[in-house]
């Protein structure tokens, strides 16, 4: 063999080898990269330092965005200003205008499955002092016994910045609508408490309900499959401070 037909294969054989290794590289699949939260959710669930007990953000990388804060669609007889709580399927409703209502995630504690019917608000607080009810002292003593004369508030409060408490006939019906520090529980059914939201939703509820507010909580409703999306008609920042038609 002539040199130059030597130095053509020499020459050819680092080619074939790039070209081999380029068309390997298109078939190796690009590993996802794990999609975080929507930005939106994040500025929704974020800090308000402005708070007597400044409150940080709340951690929602672990929760299904069907629980976030949106407005829905949700036929109704019940009156625009009405709270409407389904402990069932997790959800707390504020009925709007036309069809319409803010829909808010909820985790539901063992107190929260006590009453079933209508109710109205007879009170409203901010940052309130939490007080366990002697069944709830009987039932996790180790937990509850030590608090029996009251926690102050603040960030550790399991009442959080806000609370609702329902009125039946003018007399406390020990349940209550209130925040949370344990914003995984949300969508769940937990061991204490009553219905608890995101501190940063139930700032935003309280900022839209007066006292004397109607509140009916259904305990049985069929179970619902409602997709991650949450069928949101709307985009909810843009509701998060104007207060609901009452």
């Amino acid at each position: 063999m002539c040199v130059s037909a030597i130095r053509a294969v020499a020459c050819a054989r680092p080619l074939a080898l790039l070209l081999l290794s380029l068309a390997l590289a298109g078939c190796v699949t690009a590993k996802p990269v794990k999609k975080g939260p929507d930005p939106m959710h994040l500025a929704m669930y974020g800090p308000h330092p402005e708070e007597k007990f400044p409150l940080p953000a709340m951690d929602i990388a672990g929760v299904n965005p069907k629980y976030f804060r949106q407005q829905v669609a949700y036929p109704t007889s019940e009156v625009p200003g009405t709270i409407v709580i389904d402990t069932q399927n997790r959800f707390l409703y504020l009925v709007q205008e036309n069809g319409m209502a803010m829909r808010y995630g909820i985790g539901v504690g063992k107190a929260g499955l006590e009453f079933e019917g209508t109710a109205r608000i007879g009170r409203k607080a901010e940052w309130p002092r939490w007080t366990p009810t002697p069944n709830m002292i009987k039932r996790e003593p180790e937990r509850n016994a030590k608090w029996a004369g009251g926690m102050e508030p603040g960030l550790t409060n399991p009442l959080g910045p806000r609370a609702l408490y329902l009125f039946e006939g003018g007399k406390d019906t020990l349940f209550r609508i209130h925040g949370t520090s344990e914003p995984w529980s949300i969508g769940k059914a937990v061991s204490s408490g009553c219905i608890r939201l995101f501190n940063q939703d139930i700032i935003d509820l309280y900022g839209r309900v007066p006292t004397g507010s109607r509140v009916v909580v259904l305990q049985h409703e069929a179970p619902m499959d409602v997709p991650a999306g949450g069928m949101p008609v709307a985009n909810a920042a843009n509701y998060s401070t104007a207060p609901a038609a009452l």
